[in-house]
């Protein structure tokens, strides 16, 4: 679904200075795969999401989606079609005063014939809970709700990869939840690709792989086991990990016998229970 190839990108200062914020990133996404990018504020993971949707372009390497090359102008409309885009905050992607003519924006903007855009905007809002709300004004609705009619206006134009920008970072830990468990019910049931960039740690547990990015360049990867069973190597980077996992390096710091890779409540609790 997503294949980047040495991929490197600048941007230039007021004094003329080149500054890197990718440097030679190779990242694989399978179609249906739900994958993770982390990193702190200034790793180039924002900067990178934009290249998955070609909103930038590489200064060098090449970004493939569907094997269409995003430096290929022809390309683009194909790319965006495949390729839908959820940003940070979602007052920023919300156009229309009523949420239902809000959702139907970007199949309009496609062509799609108006019985075909009403089945999409009520289908796009049926996945992800707001179907309810479809009259309301999107204004008055909370943080998390917004955010999720960000998500149905993506889906109504029937994306195979949605990349999320750190979909959470401006959510109350209520509306962050409603947010990830829409991401993972896409995943899941409708089998779209995800790619989420996020700094929050315990969003990326249910990930199938995580890519841990640091001064523009990929700093660790593997399976949400393998990359927070290192929480030496992960704090090193300015990151922490989940709760339940630095509870568990704690216990076993302490002498008790637990694996290093628990990754939640469930799972510490089952260990807990075995332990003589």
């Amino acid at each position: 679904m997503i294949k980047t190839e040495n991929v490197t990108y600048k941007y230039s200062n007021q004094e003329g200075n080149d500054f890197f914020a990718l440097k030679d990133i190779n990242i694989e996404v399978k179609e249906g795969e739900f994958v993770a990018i982390l990193g702190h504020n200034g790793s180039g993971k924002s900067t990178f999401a934009k290249h998955l949707n070609a909103l930038l372009l590489p200064y060098g390497g090449t970004v493939y989606i569907s094997n269409m090359d995003t430096k290929d102008e022809k390309n683009l409309w194909n790319i965006r079609q495949n390729a839908g885009m959820v940003f940070q905050n979602p007052d920023n992607q919300i156009v229309a005063t009523i949420v239902e003519e809000d959702v139907a924006f970007g199949p309009e903007n496609l062509g799609v014939i108006p019985r075909d855009i009403r089945r999409r905007v009520d289908e796009a809002l049926l996945t992800v809970g707001m179907f309810e709300y479809r009259k309301h004004s999107p204004h008055l609705l909370s943080g998390g709700q917004k955010q999720r009619i960000a998500i149905a206006g993506i889906l109504a134009m029937k994306p195979r990869c949605i990349i999320l920008d750190e979909p959470t970072a401006m959510l109350d830990p209520s509306g962050r939840k409603e947010v990830i468990e829409t991401i993972k019910k896409l995943n899941k049931e409708e089998n779209i690709t995800i790619v989420l960039i996020t700094h929050y740690m315990d969003e990326a547990v249910n990930a199938d792989r995580i890519y841990v990015m640091e001064d523009g360049q990929i700093a660790m990867k593997g399976t949400p086991k393998e990359v927070f069973s290192k929480v030496e190597e992960i704090k090193a980077i300015g990151l922490d990990v989940p709760q339940v996992t630095e509870l568990a390096q704690m216990l076993i710091n302490e002498g008790i016998n637990l694996p290093p890779d628990i990754l939640t409540v469930d799972e510490m609790v089952v260990e807990l229970c075995q332990l003589k």
